[in-house]
C-alpha cells in the first residue's frame, strides 16, 4: 500500500485541501491480492487504491468497464508482429500506470484509509 501511495504522491495525483461546504467526497479502498508463482509460492502481494463501487450512477456509463489489463487477443496480435518482423522482445514489469486526462469537472475524495 505504501509503494502505491508514493506513487500517486510522486505523480502528483492529488491535492491535500479542506473539503468545500457544497461538495460530496468519494471513498476509495484498498483492494490486496496475493500473486501466486507456478508452483504456488507467494509471487508478490498487491494492493490497487480503488473508488467504492456506491457511486455509480445508472444509465450514465453504468454499463462501461475501465479495465487496467490488456485483452488476449490484443497481445496474440502484437506478438504475431513482432515474429513476423523478427523484433526482439523482452518482458518487463509495470508497477503503476496512470492515464493522464483532462477532468472538466472537480473530483474530491477522501483521504484512503
Amino acid at each position: 500500500m505504501g509503494e502505491e501511495v508514493r506513487a500517486l504522491e510522486e505523480n502528483k495525483i492529488w491535492i491535500i485541501e479542506d473539503l468545500p461546504p457544497s461538495k460530496k467526497p468519494i471513498s476509495c479502498k484498498y483492494v490486496n491480492r496475493v500473486k501466486y508463482n507456478f508452483d504456488d509460492s507467494i509471487q508478490q502481494y498487491k494492493s490497487r487504491l480503488v473508488v467504492h463501487r456506491d457511486y455509480q450512477i445508472e444509465g450514465f456509463a453504468y454499463n462501461e468497464t475501465f479495465a487496467h489489463v490488456a485483452k488476449m487477443t490484443g497481445i496474440r496480435r502484437f506478438l504475431v508482429v513482432v515474429v513476423a518482423k523478427g523484433c526482439e522482445l523482452h518482458p518487463m514489469d509495470v508497477n503503476n500506470a496512470f492515464l493522464y486526462g483532462d477532468l472538466e469537472e472537480e473530483v474530491f475524495r477522501k483521504m484512503p484509509p
